[in-house]
């Protein structure tokens, strides 16, 4: 049996190359000749790094950085074999880097993601994968755009200050000290947010509420953003602030567009595309995914779906695990996973079920049950017709 394993992570629990591993162990309790292959899945947020380093046998490096309010903190990024760096801008400018009562998107900035750019830059490293989720901010991204050298200057050619604050003073944008050989570096987004830059469904009226933005600041900030955009047609006469994902992160989506021509892919189908997922599934018997949380969104794209329309592709059986099922899962069902079960094994606190120990014992064990019952069912090198079981 070949089975090809490629499970999301289950946040704040396991990762993925850990839950690739619990199913791996519970399949191999009773098919001890299978072989499984585990391949990492992440969407561009949380755990791409993680997954993408683990997965391609790359290496974590650290740096120092601003963090959203300009304080010193230390952040990781990866760097594949090929020297291609895989960053995760929340690791730098991200909500969970913050307090509750610091969340202020005026005065948040992406300069340290900027910074992560450029030390990887300093690496070595020509080629970038950037997840994008996970942000604190909605300066537009000029921070990140200060630290790789980008004038952003007020009325007296200054450099205006961090957050959308910052935007409030920009008034002209200067390219003369920008790193040396920026336009030959390639940028790949790993990004799922369609939304535009400005309007109802910009950056500020949808995203910025989360960020701590009251009612009125998300007005002003939407017209500072339509104001750096305008701006940006000085430097790059084809930037729009309507294109889809340019609102992506508070609008560093617009500022990796149209200053990095980074090119954006939905982040399931980037990192399913780099760690070669599909050349996996076209020869196996079965394929496992899952994540920690199966509901309706699941069903809407997320990363266990995407990699059941690959699998379905070649006619592959996909079953799923996941620490908790809701409402809508069955949705799942109808595309292109043929059945999923949730590992809780008893009555938990919520404290107990995401411990990292129990987790994976509780995915190994419900693993190891599906497979028993699959094993029921086989015939040699062959597998039943359920269906046809009657």
């Amino acid at each position: 049996m070949k089975a090809v394993i490629a499970m999301d992570s289950f946040k704040g629990s396991i990762s993925s190359i850990e839950a690739g591993n619990a199913v791996a162990e519970g399949i191999l309790c009773v098919f001890p000749d299978a072989d499984t292959i585990i391949k990492p899945v992440a969407d561009g947020g949380e755990g791409t790094v993680e997954a993408l380093v683990s997965g391609l046998n790359g290496r974590l490096c650290e740096t120092e950085v601003s963090d959203p309010l300009g304080r010193k903190i230390t952040a990781r990024y990866g760097i594949l074999p090929n020297n291609t760096a895989v960053i995760e801008m929340a690791a730098a400018s991200g909500l969970t880097l913050l307090s509750e009562n610091e969340c202020d998107p005026m005065l948040t900035t992406t300069y340290g993601t900027g910074e992560l750019i450029l030390s990887a830059i300093r690496n070595g490293c020509p080629n970038f994968i950037i997840g994008i989720g996970g942000s604190a901010t909605n300066d537009g991204g000029i921070g990140c755009l200060q630290a790789l050298g980008f004038g952003m200057l007020d009325s007296k050619g200054r450099q205006v200050g961090f957050g959308a604050k910052g935007l409030s003073q920009l008034s002209n944008i200067n390219a003369a000290s920008v790193i040396p050989k920026l336009k030959e570096y390639s940028f790949k987004v790993a990004c799922d947010v369609t939304n535009p830059l400005c309007g109802d469904n910009g950056c500020s009226a949808v995203f910025a509420p989360q960020k701590g933005a009251s009612s009125e600041t998300i007005t002003i900030m939407d017209g500072y953003l339509r104001n750096f955009a305008e701006l940006t047609k000085t430097y790059n006469a084809a930037a729009s602030p309507d294109t889809p994902g340019a609102g992506a992160a508070g609008g560093l989506g617009f500022a990796l567009m149209y200053y990095l021509n980074a090119e954006f892919e939905s982040g399931i189908e980037l990192i399913m595309r780099e760690t070669q997922l599909e050349s996996a599934i076209v020869d196996a018997d079965i394929v496992i995914t899952g994540e920690g949380c199966l509901d309706s969104q699941t069903a809407m794209g997320k990363a266990p779906v995407g990699i059941a329309k690959i699998a379905k592709k070649y006619g592959k059986p996909v079953i799923a695990f996941s620490g908790a099922v809701k409402s809508g899962a069955d949705l799942c069902n109808q595309n292109g996973i043929d059945a999923y079960f949730p590992i809780l094994r008893q009555v938990s606190t919520l404290k107990e079920v995401m411990d990292k120990t129990t987790a994976y014992c509780n995915l190994a064990d419900t693993a190891e049950q599906v497979f028993r019952t699959i094993k029921l069912f086989k015939k040699g090198d062959q597998y039943a017709d359920i269906t046809k079981l009657r």
